[in-house]
């Protein structure tokens, strides 16, 4: 008896007497949706370091000439150096992100 019970009150819960339900449909717009332009960059990423440099200065066999010509740039472009003793080096870079 129990469980007709419970099985009357799940249904009758499961599907309410009465109750109806609409679907509702926004009207379809046949027009494309408008792009927003996208915001302009204010200023470029500049990427520094040793290929970057060897692969926009053509001649990459000049980084390692020291007597090669002031546009080749130095070898201080492409140094870190220790923050706490400033003469010694510790490495090379690679690439470098300034933002």
């Amino acid at each position: 008896m129990k469980t007709c019970l419970l099985v009357c009150l799940f249904i009758a819960a499961a599907f309410p007497a009465g109750a109806e339900t609409y679907t509702v449909r926004a009207p379809r717009d046949k027009s494309k949706p408008r792009q927003t332009p996208k915001a302009p960059v204010s200023q470029k990423v500049e990427v520094t370091g040793v290929i970057p440099r060897a692969v926009r200065g053509g001649n990459f066999l000049q980084m390692f000439n020291p007597k090669a010509p002031r546009k080749y740039g130095t070898s201080q472009e492409a140094i870190t150096y220790d923050q706490n003793d400033p003469a010694k080096w510790k490495g090379i870079k690679f690439f470098e992100f300034r933002f």
